[in-house]
């Protein structure tokens, strides 16, 4: 998907996303950051503990819980888009709501479970759709090849994960303990050399694609490697709830922002030849940047502000851990029954459903905004 003339006019040599800078940016920075935090907290004594109050701050609210409402953007701030598909639209929060109640007030332990599992069906699929929008950015349509590349970012995901299901319990959750079943070993050791091969085999065709026919992709190698390469570190190297936190959410939930930032709103306006700027094109350039800011901080603004009173309603209602943030409101209350987080626990049935249903939205909407109809949209959207 490029969006910008300096894409378009690589795009015959280097695929891109959005354009080579920000396809770095997105993919490689937030896998160096993910990657760097680790060091950060051997050094801070953080490493193999539970997550500080700055990780969680930084990865879970400000990056996680925010991407969700990302897809507000996409969706619900759109009215065009909403009158598109209302049923679609309108109706997914509302089974979400349901079900989940329903699933909820029969099991609290099965709710869990079964949002982790949703949960993670959503990332391993992500990571996949970067892999596929590259293909289809290069024109690659080679079965085989497709083979290969799907064979290695799904086994990048799946492999860590049967390892997990394979070595529990470990020192991190996807949610809450216990919403992971226990798989017997063998199928982490029948996995393993197939996981290997994927790899292998993607480095070879990769390499090969690259060195005698010129046909680089190195966005989706960035993608798989990334992935690999967290997936393995945080999940099976590393038994520590700090490093599966970065490790995870900052790869996931980074490129699906500027994904959604850049479908709103990026236009292609600066030329791609520095000389061939006027004086006006550079006072034009002064106010475009003007203008980015404030859709950026528009952006930032709408989807952390969400965030924080979400995880501002589950604290007080459910989980209690984060009161040096959301201490504010346990205040105790002129009226019988104690604090405002007692009068949320009385409605944990309902509340706890309805909190997930943005986050259930976005698992199962993300399946249907980005499929290959509405990819090509988005494409086209992003290349105008």
């Amino acid at each position: 998907m490029q969006a910008t003339n300096e894409g378009a006019l690589s795009s015959t040599r280097i695929p891109v996303l959005f354009s080579p800078t920000v396809d770095f940016l997105a993919f490689g920075g937030s896998a160096l950051l993910a990657l760097a935090m680790l060091p950060l907290g051997a050094a801070l004594g953080v490493l193999h503990a539970d997550s500080p109050r700055w990780t969680w701050l930084a990865a879970i609210l400000l990056i996680d819980v925010a991407h969700v409402y990302a897809t507000g953007f996409r969706v619900y701030f759109d009215w065009s888009e909403l009158r598109r598909r209302p049923w679609l639209y309108g109706l997914t929060p509302a089974l979400a709501f349901l079900i989940g109640a329903a699933i909820y007030s029969e099991s609290v332990a099965v709710f869990w479970s079964l949002l982790a599992y949703l949960a993670v069906f959503h990332f391993i699929r992500q990571q996949y759709g970067w892999v596929a929008l590259y293909r289809a950015r290069e024109g690659d349509h080679d079965r085989g090849g497709w083979w290969i590349d799907a064979s290695a970012i799904y086994l990048a995901t799946v492999y860590p994960l049967v390892y997990w299901h394979t070595n529990l319990p470990r020192q991190f959750n996807w949610f809450a303990e216990g919403d992971f079943l226990t798989l017997p070993p063998i199928f982490e050791t029948v996995l393993e050399p197939v996981y290997w091969t994927a790899l292998a085999a993607y480095a070879m065709r990769s390499g090969y694609r690259g060195l005698r026919r010129g046909e680089w992709n190195p966005g989706k190698d960035l993608v798989v490697v990334t992935t690999a390469i967290c997936w393995y570190v945080g999940i099976i190297s590393l038994n520590s709830d700090y490093a599966f936190t970065v490790t995870n959410v900052i790869i996931h939930g980074v490129p699906y922002m500027v994904l959604i930032y850049w479908y709103r709103w990026h236009r292609p306006t600066v030329s791609s030849h520095p000389e061939s700027l006027t004086v006006s094109d550079e006072v034009a350039s002064v106010s475009r940047w003007k203008t980015t800011a404030g859709r950026l901080s528009l952006f930032l603004g709408a989807i952390w502000f969400l965030a924080y009173a979400e995880e501002l309603m589950w604290d007080c209602g459910l989980w209690h851990q984060q009161e040096w943030l959301f201490g504010w409101a346990a205040l105790r209350s002129e009226q019988p029954g104690g604090t405002v987080a007692e009068g949320f626990a009385s409605t944990n049935v309902w509340l706890a459903p309805l909190l997930a249903v943005p986050q259930i939205t976005h698992y199962v909407l993300d399946g249907f905004i980005w499929r290959r109809s509405a990819r090509r949209e988005a494409d086209r959207s992003l290349s105008t």
